[in-house]
């Protein structure tokens, strides 16, 4: 069984909720078919309900049997709006703003999410990253002694060192351009905390870099090092080590040669990248050239599960990531 088949199995049934504002967009609607046919995580669509309804029922769904909210008549709106304005007043939000942003299907979504009448929330199929971030961040807040919001990718990759493919744990590869010591152990604590719910495994973490323990000196590997110790401090129940080359970190034969007595090293499934040109790029090389599935971003570190899409993603991305944040909450 696939990956995407595992998770999908597993949120079948589990009657959570999670919401999607963005149901102008035609590939919202078409996740939300996909949503009621497999009888997973159940959709709730954000928008005026009757032409959404209709498109449901033209891709093939029971509209009916769809929840949709439209955020300019529901009742709830004027509670979210205090709600918002005692969260922002102190960094100037005013009434009258917090009123008009819960009018807009994203913040209103967030609100949802915010207050527990859903569990999940997925959008940025339309909406910019940093617009689903900010939502999230003023409506749902952060996670108990976490202050940095990053995100992982979940590479399922071709068999390397084994009989199977095998999924790893990418990140930051989409949200913190220029992590500190203290964000990227933050980043690499989210990622590790979320590997058993959303692989089944335990995680086994590696911070990357240029250099593997001491092969190079420099200010970028100075940081790595800083991260790591951060990150032993803090979690010294979790197996990590750093800094560390990706061959080391993935390649048994590697890692014994360049570090012998690591932890970690060649077994690595949780991959951390030192800022976001490495991430990036290192996800899209191996979508790319090693055709593996690039399940995400998947977002981390708010208190509920609040997860940004690529713009460019498709009907079943989305389907996958409400799964993922089905089981997130």
């Amino acid at each position: 069984m696939s990956y995407i088949e595992t998770i999908r199995r597993k949120a079948t049934g589990l009657a959570r909720r999670v919401v999607l504002p963005e149901s102008s967009d035609p590939r919202t609607i078409a996740a939300a078919v996909l949503l009621q046919r497999l009888g997973l995580p159940q959709p709730v669509l954000v928008g005026e309900p009757d032409p959404i309804r209709r498109a449901l029922d033209a891709a093939g769904a029971d509209g009916s049997a769809v929840t949709v909210l439209q955020p300019t008549t529901d009742p709830r709106g004027g509670d979210f709006a205090e709600i918002l304005y005692q969260r922002r007043k102190e960094k100037g939000l005013t009434p009258a703003q917090a009123a008009e942003r819960v009018r807009d299907p994203l913040f209103f979504a967030a609100m949802l999410l915010g207050t527990g009448e859903v569990h999940a929330g997925v959008a940025g199929a339309v909406n910019t990253t940093g617009d689903v971030m900010r939502a999230g961040l003023w409506c749902v807040g952060m996670l108990p002694g976490v202050k940095t919001v990053s995100s992982s990718f979940y590479m399922v990759v071709p068999p390397f060192r084994g009989g199977e493919e095998e999924v790893l744990t990418f990140t930051d590869c989409a949200v913190v351009p220029d992590p500190t010591p203290e964000q990227l152990a933050d980043i690499a604590f989210a990622a590790a905390e979320a590997r058993p719910k959303l692989v089944g495994d335990q995680p086994l973490v590696a911070f990357l870099s240029y250099s593997t323990k001491g092969s190079a000196e420099g200010p970028h590997i100075d940081k790595v090092r800083q991260a790591v110790e951060i990150f032993r401090q803090k979690h010294p129940d979790i197996q990590v080590d750093g800094e560390l080359q990706l061959d080391a970190a993935v390649i048994a034969s590697v890692g014994e040669r360049k570090c012998p007595g690591s932890p970690v090293a060649g077994r690595a499934n949780v991959l951390v990248f030192p800022d976001l040109d490495a991430g990036n790029i290192g996800y899209k090389l191996t979508q790319r050239l090693a055709h593996a599935d690039a399940v995400g971003p998947v977002s981390q570190g708010m208190a509920k599960p609040w997860n940004d899409l690529s713009r460019g993603a498709t009907p079943d991305d989305i389907a996958n990531v409400a799964c993922i944040a089905a089981l997130q909450a």
